[in-house]
């Protein structure tokens, strides 16, 4: 679809606004053409300064009685505010102007000056109700993006918990059938080693059950990771870091205010819940609370560390959808494996607080 610039459209609103007042004034005096170039010249002020452009226009609708430039500024007023007060002020004040006469003396005929006005009120207020009209449109499309954005975002988060499921019950049957017999190799390589005489055989079943051990470890290290609550597909892949915090800041689509630092010897798995406590934080922002800003604070004692998410109150309702409410149960399990806890909840101001404490 060809869409104009806008000052190709301005252009063109001017001269339909050139046109109305040669058509319409014939012969007219210096004051009628000073205020009529006026009102004319003020529409290419109409995007950044709806209201001047207005005022500047309202000089024309008194001596010139109805003109196409202060329908056009009324428009771009209406299409540009929500001021409602303004806009039935700024209807009334073109329909006094163009029905008062000018120049100002005694009304001889009455009936006659409120049928003007009638008629002035009318004509001002068909822009105005255009303009809202455009404004409802744009808004009605605006929120349909934001809604259709909050269903692709819930459609991958009902994604990543059946994906979530499906790795719980890899990490049960490991559990119950490799677990289970690595155990009793373990078991019978230590009775081994107690009952053996040789030399060469206590050596072997004492290398025997520790790689047992070991091995032992390792699965329920991996039985766990597949078992928690919220596992993000991304997990089987390269894991981020605090490294990509910044690219996750930046691209989450809120105002964030970031600072802090954290230990430089900081190990993988802390690293991991943090970036991923931070992600989900922001994720619940954007979807519970449209139009707020974001505080995210690293912080760090002697004994400690972790992260702060706070954000404000929301300045647009929240679309409501239906929602797993995996997402924050993920991050105190996160924090649990690793010795630590996650707490999250209103403030005082009806903002959101979620904040990661983990050991060193």
């Amino acid at each position: 679809m060809t869409r104009f610039t806008p000052w190709l459209i301005d252009l063109a609103l001017i001269a339909v606004a050139v046109l109305d007042l040669i058509a319409d004034t014939g012969e007219t005096s210096l004051i009628e053409r000073t205020v009529g170039g006026i009102a004319c010249a003020a529409l290419l002020l109409r995007r950044r300064f709806p209201l001047l452009a207005y005022l500047l226009t309202l000089p024309g609708s008194w001596i010139l009685a109805n003109l196409a430039a202060p329908a056009i500024a009324l428009y771009t007023l209406a299409e540009r505010t929500k001021n409602r007060a303004l806009l039935v002020a700024a209807v009334l004040g073109t329909s006094i102007a163009a029905a008062a006469p000018f120049p100002l003396g005694p009304v001889d005929d009455r009936p006659a000056t409120v049928v003007s006005f009638a008629y002035s009120l009318a004509w001002a207020g068909a822009p105005v109700l255009l303009g809202q009209l455009m404004q409802t449109r744009r808004d009605l499309k605006a929120r349909l993006v934001e809604i259709e954005e909050a269903r692709d975002h819930e459609r991958q988060l009902h994604a990543q918990a059946v994906l979530a499921r499906e790795r719980a019950q890899i990490g049960r049957e490991m559990h119950d059938v490799v677990a289970h017999q690595v155990s009793l190799i373990a078991v019978r390589a230590g009775a081994l080693q107690v009952a053996a005489t040789d030399a060469d055989a206590i050596d072997a079943a004492r290398t025997i059950r520790r790689l047992s051990v070991d091995t032992l470890d390792e699965l329920r290290h991996m039985v766990t990771l597949l078992r928690a609550a919220g596992g993000q597909s991304t997990e089987l892949t390269p894991q981020p870091t605090l490294a990509d915090l910044r690219k996750l800041l930046d691209s989450s689509g809120i105002e964030v205010e970031f600072s802090g630092t954290l230990p430089d010897d900081l190990g993988a798995p802390g690293q991991r819940t943090i970036y991923r406590t931070v992600q989900e934080a922001l994720t619940n922002v954007r979807k519970h609370a449209p139009g707020a800003t974001a505080t995210v604070q690293l912080w760090h004692d002697t004994e400690h560390f972790g992260v702060t998410v706070t954000n404000t109150e929301p300045t647009r309702p929240a679309v409501a959808l239906p929602s797993s409410r995996h997402g924050l149960v993920g991050l105190a399990e996160r924090a649990e494996l690793l010795g630590g806890t996650f707490r999250s909840g209103p403030t005082i101001d009806r903002g959101y607080r979620a904040e990661l404490r983990l050991p060193r």
